[in-house]
């Protein structure tokens, strides 16, 4: 790629408006159960608390996913072949990105599309300097919805999306199945996609994993309260409201929910809403997956697994799929 091409690089800013995050807001609050979207988990200071939570001994799944990585990538380089276009949706730190494109044949382009500003231009900035031929084309957007995927100036083979972290498990069974549908479009007639998927396991170590000793995901939670009162305004007391996850056997998910410490009435413009003490929102799921429970969501997005890497115990259980279209 010419000296042009690689320093390249072109944001397109699709962040959510004010006026998207309050509906969504009002919405969730107005229905029962009562829920705010997980997706605003990640303005700047959430950004920077998810990676705290990373690094917590009690958090398995990212560093689990980063030794799968390493084991792997050179049989995904092999099977994905040169000069691919890498999507990647929710890059975060990007950690993960740049083993990734380093161990990929002459990519021809990065597309990180992530809704934290913050958090997609640092990820530039990191990546960028390591890797000067690779065309960065980064997106602040919603990846849940359609967005637009900007093209490359050189032409690449195929698409790769990438999709670590098991991400996947934060949306419910129809949620989840419109994403990969979704992303089967994206990738294209012979595109390709890398997916991380967190297994099932035993229930203590789940619910170690989002209940760190030392708070940190519990601050990572409330911190969603604190960005919707900076950015539409509400009136959450950030002092009324824990942390709870506990995990779910029969829904195979971590239900993770904010709980009401007391009688509290909230405010949102002129909407508001009363809670009782013990009043829950829920605010993520965290599916774990079964061989089977995956490939019932694959058999419904039209996808099938081309390869397939798992860790070897007694690390926890987690797994990279490389997906194409059926």
């Amino acid at each position: 790629m010419s000296t042009v091409h690689a320093a390249r690089q072109a944001l397109t800013d699709l962040t959510p408006s004010r006026a998207r995050v309050l509906a969504d807001a009002v919405a969730g609050l107005s229905s029962q159960p009562r829920r705010l979207p997980s997706k605003y988990f990640y303005d700047g200071a959430g950004s920077a608390l998810f990676e705290q939570i990373t690094r917590t001994p009690e958090y398995y799944p990212t560093r689990t996913e980063l030794a799968l990585l390493d084991r792997c990538l050179p049989e995904v380089a092999t099977a994905v072949g040169a000069q691919v276009h890498v999507v990647e949706l929710g890059s975060g730190s990007g950690r993960k990105t740049a083993l990734l494109l380093d161990a990929l044949d002459e990519p021809v382009a990065y597309t990180p599309i992530e809704i934290s500003r913050a958090a997609l231009l640092a990820s530039i900035d990191h990546l960028a300097p390591a890797l000067p031929d690779v065309e960065m084309l980064p997106v602040c957007a919603d990846f849940t919805q359609p967005v637009d995927v900007p093209e490359p100036e050189n032409e690449a083979a195929r698409r790769l999306l990438f999709f670590p972290g098991s991400t996947l498990g934060n949306f419910d069974h129809d949620e989840a199945v419109a994403l990969l549908r979704a992303m089967r479009q994206t990738m294209g007639e012979h595109g390709l996609a890398l997916v991380g998927i967190d297994l099932h396991k035993d229930t203590a170590t789940l619910e170690a994993a989002y209940n760190d000793a030392a708070g940190i995901t519990a601050a990572f939670t409330i911190n969603l309260l604190r960005r919707l009162n900076n950015e539409i305004g509400s009136d959450f007391d950030l002092q009324g409201f824990h942390h709870r996850a506990r995990y779910s056997v029969a829904n195979l998910r971590i239900e993770t929910q904010l709980v009401s410490d007391r009688a509290q009435d909230v405010s949102i413009e002129d909407h508001r809403f009363h809670f009782a003490p013990g009043d829950a929102i829920q605010v993520e799921y965290s599916h774990k997956y079964t061989e089977a429970s995956f490939q019932r969501l694959l058999d419904a997005a039209g996808l099938q697994v081309m390869a397939r890497w798992d860790t070897i115990a007694p690390e926890p259980a987690f797994g990279l799929r490389l997906l194409r279209r059926r």
